[in-house]
């Protein structure tokens, strides 16, 4: 089957710069939030970061325009169930995503493919709440999607070939690289990465280092071009505790046990740069370690 419609639930951080890529490869794209100021700004941002490429050379001006002609948006989640692929990007709460599939399950096409582009949650059990386990599946985007060049594909115990492979198919298209992962907590990127963060967040609370050594210390000394605490604050601390939880409960293993310093920040609201607060304060011209 070939994908030519697609859906975006959620305008934020990731569904914006899913919704740019999907427009620019020359899908038509639908996008819906249940804000509308959440959609505006969305649409400034992709033509912002279009606007980027153009001024770098990497696209031509017509290109912009034709990708930017192709997105629309919707505040009915319900119009989105024509398409042909629906890409949800909305908060990572399980409960959340729930209701949104629920809320479509009657308004879609018999051949529409549903996909979560969650970080952790399984995809099984997100899919048995459906009414086609065997069209769903993980299409797990990096952060900034238009600059990262991994998709993780996840399929869950139902998925079949087709669907993986007309969702493999749209990751070729936009010009990324697919990487398969098996269906278990935090599948494979946030399962390696999310332990790193926690670790050097306890790295901080046990007093080993300040946020600033810790950051030199993986930038200059592992070639981290981020170090550990500037990234948590980029992918929100809020979401690296949610992941760290999926973590904690799938695997029940200790050496996933979210740090207390890491729930802490969380708990007073200093999720990283979109509260302009957490491991850096983001609140003057510079960022400036909070510790």
């Amino acid at each position: 089957m070939e994908i030519q419609t697609i859906g975006v639930v959620g305008a934020g951080q990731m569904g914006n710069g899913i919704a740019h890529v999907m427009a620019l490869a020359g899908y038509d794209v639908l996008m819906t939030d249940i804000s509308q100021d959440a959609l505006d700004a969305a649409l400034a941002t992709i033509d912002k970061n279009l606007e980027r490429q153009v001024s770098r050379d990497k696209i031509s001006q017509d290109k912009k325009d034709a990708a930017m002609a192709r997105i629309k948006t919707t505040l009915t989640l319900t119009d989105l169930g024509p398409s042909d692929l629906i890409i949800e990007a909305a908060t990572e709460r399980e409960t959340v995503k729930q209701a949104i599939f629920e809320d479509l399950l009657p308004h879609l096409k018999p051949h529409t493919i549903l996909t979560s582009n969650t970080s952790s949650i399984s995809i099984t059990r997100l899919a048995s709440r459906t009414d086609r386990p065997e069209k769903f599946m993980g299409f797990h985007f990096m952060n900034p999607v238009p600059v990262m060049q991994l998709v993780e594909l996840i399929r869950g115990i139902a998925t079949d070939q087709e669907t993986y492979e007309a969702c493999l198919a749209v990751v070729e298209k936009i010009g990324k690289t697919a990487s398969s992962a098996e269906d278990f907590p935090a599948f494979i990127v946030n399962r390696i990465l999310m332990p790193m963060i926690n670790e050097a967040v306890y790295t901080l609370y046990e007093g080993v280092g300040n946020v600033k050594s810790i950051d030199e210390a993986m930038k200059l000394g592992a070639n981290h071009p981020m170090g550990p605490l500037e990234l948590a604050d980029f992918i929100g601390l809020d979401t690296c505790l949610a992941i760290m939880n999926v973590l904690h409960d799938g695997l029940a293993d200790t050496k996933y046990r979210p740090c207390p310093l890491l729930t802490k920040y969380v708990e007073a609201g200093w999720l990283g740069r979109k509260t302009q607060r957490g491991f850096y304060d983001y609140r003057g011209e510079t960022p400036v370690p909070t510790r």
